[in-house]
């Protein structure tokens, strides 16, 4: 049996801790982020950022970068 951690920040470490020691780093996060809520509106965001380029103005662009 484990002790009780009161500690907050450590129950946080070692949880994920042993999330990475089970499943690798990159899964842990994956694990987490099914269960993290976010205020995060994406395609709200993805219009403000993102150019409004159609598909032969995007490919024009890779090539001048390559």
């Amino acid at each position: 049996m484990h002790a009780v951690l009161s500690d907050p920040v450590e129950l946080r470490r070692q949880g994920f801790e042993a999330l990475v020691k089970a499943l690798g780093w990159v899964n842990a996060v994956r694990f987490l982020q099914q269960y993290e809520i976010s205020r995060l509106d994406y395609t709200r965001e993805r219009e403000r950022f993102l150019p409004e380029w159609d598909a032969q103005t995007l490919m024009e662009k890779l090539r001048e970068k390559s």
